[in-house]
Order: structure tokens, then sequence, then C-alpha cells
């Protein structure tokens, strides 16, 4: 039995622009996404070209987006058969601070899982 239980923090750092990452991070990020094509999710073409002073015209995703592509990547290049949404972790302000993962080949593990995240998912944790 494989179940992958964990939980990713998807920092602010560079802003909007990738050149900005500090090396480090970068190096983290590709070790655990297992590749560097996170960059290509994390910063990408900007809607809206032209107003972008600093001159690469790349925007950040969204946490939730990031979140959520790395979900779909534990599917389909991880290969675990059940992945649900992971659960948003808050502060005490509300603010997420990090997404608490959970996947198994499981169906039953999926469903127990998909329990605990309901019953705690409005609890601002």
């Amino acid at each position: 039995m494989t179940e992958f239980l964990c939980y990713r923090r998807w920092w602010g750092g560079g802003g909007r622009h990738a050149a900005g990452v500090d090396p480090a991070d970068a190096e983290r990020m590709t070790a655990f996404w297992g590749d560097d094509s996170w960059r290509e999710v994390v910063y990408r073409p900007a809607r809206q070209v032209g107003f972008d002073f600093a001159g690469a015209e790349v925007e950040k995703a969204a946490n939730a987006e990031v979140a959520e592509a790395f979900r779909q990547r534990l599917h389909e290049k991880a290969g675990f058969k059940r992945v649900p949404e992971p659960m948003p972790m808050r502060n005490s302000t509300g603010a997420v601070v990090y997404y608490l993962y959970f996947a198994s080949q499981k169906d039953v593990a999926e469903k127990v899982a998909v329990g605990i995240f309901a019953r705690h998912r409005g609890r601002g944790c």
C-alpha cells in the first residue's frame, strides 16, 4: 500500500519575475517538483503585455493554481490513482500558509482523507 501525505508552501519569492527567485529556493523547488517544469507553472507569459517596466513580461500564478498543478502532477507523473484536492492550511488571519496533500492508489484511503479534510476545511486551520 502506498500513500503520500505532504504539505507544501508555495513561496512568493521573486515576485513577478522568475529571475528574482533565490537560486537556493529554485533548487529546493526543482528537487520537490522533480524537474524544473515548475517554472512554466509559476511564471507564465503576462496576459497584458507592454506594462511591465522591468522588461520581463511574465506574471506569477496564484498559489492555488500552483497547488492544483502539483496535484495534477501527483496523478499524472507520480502515478497516484487517487489525489483529492489539497487542503489549504490557514493562519489565524485566514491566509493560506501551505497546502496539505494526500495521494493513494486505494479508493478507501481517498474516502478517509477526503472525510478528514471535509471536517477540518472550514475551521480556519
